[in-house]
């Protein structure tokens, strides 16, 4: 996206995430990206904190009930949190998803074997946007947090604490995640110079 295809985007993404949340058909599939900056992906609500807080209870009750929604994306969102307000969000995830939904988030993995990458993500890191990171998370701390809210996980990308990485399959259709194995630009010819920690925890 162009710098001026990203001005306009910023200018229209509260009205437009406004109109999407208020005019949906509660009838079809109801999926939703939280935090979703300039993405746009037919058939998902997007939202920003600006229309919909994640930590705010009266938020999510403005526009959702309990146990109506399908799928919920969120691709670098939770490490801009704390550990505490993570599972707050995470609560209201798990309470508004209909059981067999789930929630699709990724954040920077804490266990990645690249040092320069740990510098570029990490709290106060080196790259855009680190100065506002609260939280590095790994596969092992995300799962517990996430379990501890009644989720079950699924492991779809992750580093191991032996810097192993591994990838189960996964559908884009399901919530697209662009910092990913197989599909950021900066991974080529079998290298990986840029993934994510991405788990798809699913409410009983």
């Amino acid at each position: 996206m162009s710098l001026k295809q990203k001005i306009i985007a910023g200018l229209l993404k509260e009205p437009f995430s406004r109109y999407q949340l208020v005019t949906y058909n509660p009838a079809e599939p109801v999926n939703m990206v939280v935090g979703s900056m300039y993405s746009l992906y037919k058939g998902w609500i997007h939202s920003d904190i600006e229309t919909l807080n994640l930590l705010i209870r009266s938020d999510w009750e403005r526009y959702f009930t309990v146990n109506s929604i399908d799928r919920i994306l969120a691709e670098h969102v939770w490490e801009h949190l704390t550990e505490d307000e993570g599972k707050a969000a995470f609560k209201n995830c798990y309470d508004f998803l209909k059981p067999g939904g789930f929630l699709r988030v990724a954040v920077p993995d804490g266990f990645s074997s690249n040092p320069a990458y740990i510098d570029y993500v990490k709290p106060g890191g080196t790259g855009e946007g680190a100065h506002d990171h609260k939280l590095l998370y790994n596969y092992q701390l995300m799962s517990r947090n996430l379990q501890q809210i009644g989720f079950t996980v699924r492991l779809l990308e992750y580093y191991d604490e032996n810097g192993i990485f591994h990838k189960n399959p996964w559908s884009a259709s399901d919530g697209m995640v662009r910092r990913s194995a197989d599909h950021d630009s900066r991974n080529h010819g079998g290298e990986l110079g840029y993934t994510s920690l991405i788990i798809d925890a699913v409410k009983s």
